[in-house]
């Protein structure tokens, strides 16, 4: 739980440093890069874990691999490694876009599916959490699951509807339990 805490401190000095709204943007779309290329990569999160890498080498890969970034994300990276944190970069990214899209307004849907959405399922997903949530911003996180067989899962925040066929067989054998 303090790595949290500490992900959330590190994330809200990022957003508070980047004031202006075209700074904050430019550093939401670094940390969403940032958070997906640690995600993608095993190797890339071992060595950030790793207490045999020496800081200085962790830096440098840190810096290379994320030339492209702005400024600030770059001083967020010396400042985790300097303060021996490298592991806690893709949780800090995760924090700072829960909270850039919660100061935008911004409600994010995750919905787990079987199978890949069509364009034209997700934009009736995206309707129905813009009508369910009254937010005309709504972001769509997509996950794929084989184990819900079909149907999907929709969670808005603490909100969660399960139209899977796993959850409707689970179901039917609780019903199906009970009678005998």
């Amino acid at each position: 739980m303090s790595g949290s805490r500490a992900a959330i401190r590190y994330a809200k000095a990022v957003l508070q440093e980047v004031t202006d709204a075209t700074k904050a943007s430019e550093v939401f779309e670094d940390m969403q890069c940032v958070s997906s290329t640690i995600k993608a990569s095993k190797e890339l999160q071992n060595v950030l874990n790793s207490p045999v890498i020496n800081a200085n080498d962790k830096k440098e890969a840190l810096l290379t691999i994320f030339e492209n970034q702005s400024d600030t994300t770059k001083s967020l990276i010396k400042v985790l490694v300097d303060n021996k944190r490298t592991g806690m970069l893709a949780e800090v990214s995760n924090k700072y876009i829960e909270l850039y899209n919660e100061e935008q307004g911004v409600k994010v849907a995750q919905v787990t599916t079987a199978v890949p959405l069509s364009n034209e399922l997700e934009e009736k997903v995206l309707a129905k959490v813009k009508e369910l949530t009254g937010s005309s911003k709504v972001s769509l996180e997509h996950k794929i699951d084989e184990s819900i067989i079909g149907g999907f899962i929709l969670r808005i925040g603490d909100l969660q509807y399960n139209a899977s066929i796993a959850n409707k067989l689970a179901t039917i054998k609780r019903e199906f339990s009970k009678s005998i």
